[in-house]
């Protein structure tokens, strides 16, 4: 079976599932999307991992476990997403340590949270994508005429500092200076508010653009 690489487009809130989130995976050469419902700490996981300038104070398990792995000389080479089965997506972990391979059993949402620490690679094999993957545009102006199914399944994109969409609303930060901004991104990541730090590191990405 062949693979195909993806990369993270974005994540949604999930309308079908309280509580929790979609994250949006893209194929690299192609326009299908992959959505996958993972939790509320996956997702701000993964935002912290994509924005780049957000440290929180205190090391995620998914940093504790890239530190613990960099101190042991465990690397992981790539993930790839092998499995659907009534809607679980089933993941495996590549490492290698001493230029030997192992394979490891994740959660998806922990296997992407750890190959973007670890700058690896993200797969799936064809066949998953042709079950699973849909046509998602995420501005809503280009959702007309697109079945409800897509509609129902992603609310409109919060990028976590991926892409500017200008969609998304800024929480009403327009209003404030620079300075009052980087007070409230102080204490956002303070507080591991890592959802409102994203927005408000957006907002200052827009003043100072």
């Amino acid at each position: 079976m062949s693979l195909v690489k993806l990369t993270i487009k974005g994540i949604s809130y999930s309308q079908t599932q309280n509580g929790a989130y979609a994250l949006i995976l893209n194929e690299v050469e192609g326009d299908r999307k992959l959505p996958i419902v993972i939790g509320a700490f996956e997702a701000q996981s993964i935002a912290i991992a994509l924005e780049k300038e957000i440290k929180p104070p205190r090391p995620l398990t998914h940093d504790l476990f890239k530190s613990f792995a960099d101190r042991f000389d465990i690397v992981v080479k790539q993930v790839i997403i092998h499995k659907l089965v009534d809607g679980v997506f089933y993941s495996s972990i590549i490492c290698e340590r001493d230029k030997i391979e192992e394979i490891i059993d994740a959660r998806t949402s922990d296997a992407i949270a750890l190959a973007l620490r670890f700058n690896a690679p993200i797969f799936t094999y064809k066949n998953i994508l042709d079950k699973a993957g849909i046509y998602l545009s995420i501005n809503p102006s280009e959702n007309e005429g697109q079945n409800e199914d897509n509609q129902d399944i992603l609310s409109t994109p919060e990028t976590f500092g991926i892409e500017e969409d200008v969609s998304v609303s800024s929480d009403n930060y327009s209003g404030f200076s620079l300075k009052e901004l980087y007070d409230k991104l102080e204490q956002a990541v303070q507080n591991e508010d890592y959802e409102k730090a994203a927005k408000i590191r957006d907002e200052i990405s827009k003043k100072e653009s």
